[in-house]
């Protein structure tokens, strides 16, 4: 199943610097593992926002539910999903 996600990152001004660089280093590496495996099949960033648009290849709402949940930035994001599905008048075979 395919999933369009769209993350917005909002760490609080008070967060120490290294809290998070951490948290940002962890989820660079998580992120990438995902893409890795295929289950985050694309990662863009949203000019002038610290926010991405994402498509996500994942068996079932709960486990992409799980995997938003285990991202180290996933407590100071917002997030908005939608499931997408084969447009009939799409020219492509795949989903690349």
């Amino acid at each position: 199943m395919l999933f369009h996600v769209r993350m917005n990152v909002n760490l609080p001004p008070s967060m120490p610097e290294q809290q998070a660089t951490d948290l940002k280093l962890r989820e660079k590496e998580l992120a990438q593992e995902l893409q890795r495996s295929g289950k985050w099949r694309h990662l863009w960033r949203i000019a002038g926002q610290y926010a991405n648009y994402s498509v996500f290849d994942v068996e079932s709402v709960d486990e992409l539910h799980n995997l938003l949940m285990s991202l180290p930035l996933f407590p100071y994001m917002a997030i908005e999903v939608a499931p997408l599905c084969r447009h009939p008048s799409s020219i492509r075979d795949d989903d690349r």
